[in-house]
């Protein structure tokens, strides 16, 4: 099949003005690459290098965070001022080759960040993680109005740089149960000033970091943002809460909003409203896509278990989404949105079940497996190399261990399902 025939081929100029080149949108999967000082490392810059090259429209950096005091996981690049400047400048200048566009993923982890790198995180509310993974978070604290406005412009602070390094646009995590997603949620944000209560309350946080965002880069600069369809927990954001946080974001002028679910406790994938067919071709958030092409104007991302040419095809035409989201499968074939629209990728990708081949460490260690070992991929692409194809847990368990010490076998995050 020639490239030329396939929707996943075609432009899209977004609201801001700015045309990508196609369809695929590489979606953020954290790198694990930064330099001990918190700085992009010459290996990211070749990862994304390689990704550039691989055919992708939108490139979506890992998430890099706006407080050096608050990380999310380790390897976590922190962003806070220029100190950074030149080598953010080579990574942009790697992942914008080929007409790619490159936007950094600027985030804050709140409450969810790990005890191995902080021991006083902060949250809307003074709410503990709950359930099994809490012994692994400090408590957080409360935050002050004045901490919120400080918190605000730092995410201004990054996306300014990161526009001044070269990169093409940023987007806003505002899901998986961190800072922003804790505002969002009323089970989170017990607030009774004007960043907690009802929804408007609630999205205020968000909507301040989108307009100091939008003033200072400018109305032809892309920022999009990424939004939970649900938080998945009892008593968190619904899916009804979403919809109206999206359509006015919609309202405002954001470029592409990417969907996704779930917090580090609860992952939203296969456990979503979406039919048996949906999930069977990779759309894990459907009926909620179809409800929101309904509210908005803005361009959809939908990331999560696209594993063939055909699904990712049907899925665009049909007006479910304007852009296929792709993670993991981009750490083993970091080339495979040229090799589809080439007409050459067209089987269905398959992936590694990640096991150590002893059951009880899998059953303790789940998803930081997984994370350790496409972490150790995305490294093995950086230094030029190529995935396993073999789902060693235990080369990825020693891999995590060698390289961030042993609080990185903590639960860190939502395992993605890109």
């Amino acid at each position: 099949m020639p490239s030329t025939s396939s929707v996943l081929a075609e432009p899209l100029t977004l609201p801001c003005g700015v045309t990508v080149k196609n369809r695929f949108f590489k979606a953020p999967m954290h790198e694990a690459l930064a330099t001990p000082e918190l700085g992009p490392s010459q290996d990211i810059v070749d990862l994304y290098g390689r990704w550039a090259a691989g055919g992708a429209g939108i490139l979506v950096t890992g998430n890099v965070v706006v407080d050096s005091r608050h990380l999310g996981e380790p390897g976590n690049i922190a962003i806070e001022d220029e100190t950074h400047l030149e080598m953010l400048r080579r990574w942009a200048q790697a992942g914008t080759a080929h007409g790619t566009q490159l936007w950094m993923q600027i985030n804050h982890p709140g409450r969810q960040s790990p005890r191995s790198v902080n021991r006083h995180p902060v949250a809307p509310s003074e709410i503990p993680n709950a359930g099994g993974y809490s012994q692994f978070f400090e408590p957080p604290r409360e935050l002050s109005r004045e901490e919120i406005g400080d918190i605000v412009r730092r995410f201004v602070t990054t996306a300014r740089v990161a526009k001044k390094a070269g990169f093409t646009g940023v987007e806003i995590h505002a899901a998986h149960g961190y800072l922003i997603s804790q505002f969002l949620s009323p089970a989170n944000n017990r607030r009774t000033d004007e960043y907690g209560g009802s929804l408007e309350g609630r999205m205020r946080f968000l909507i301040e970091i989108y307009q100091g965002m939008r003033e200072t880069l400018g109305p032809d600069f892309p920022i999009a943002v990424k939004l939970n369809s649900s938080d998945g927990d009892p008593g968190g954001m619904s899916q009804e809460e979403s919809l109206r946080v999206a359509a006015r974001l919609s309202e405002l002028g954001v470029d592409v909003l990417e969907v996704s679910g779930g917090t580090y406790r609860k992952p939203v994938f296969e456990e979503t409203d979406s039919s048996a067919e949906d999930r069977r071709r990779g759309v894990y958030f459907a009926d909620y896509a179809r409800r929101l092409k309904e509210l908005v104007s803005m361009p959809v991302a939908l990331t999560g278990g696209f594993r063939s040419a055909a699904d990712m095809e049907e899925a665009v035409s049909e007006g479910l989404t304007d852009f296929v989201g792709i993670g993991r499968p981009l750490a083993l074939i970091p080339d495979l949105p040229q090799r589809i629209l080439d007409g050459a990728g067209r089987r269905r990708i398959e992936l590694p079940r990640i096991s150590t081949r002893v059951k009880a460490l899998d059953e303790a260690l789940g998803g930081v497996l997984v994370i350790g070992w496409y972490e150790m991929q995305m490294h093995r692409l950086a230094l030029g190399g190529y995935a396993s194809a073999q789902g060693n847990g235990l080369a990825a368990l020693a891999f995590t261990v060698r390289r961030h010490g042993l609080g990185a076998l903590m639960p860190r995050r939502v395992t993605r399902r890109g």
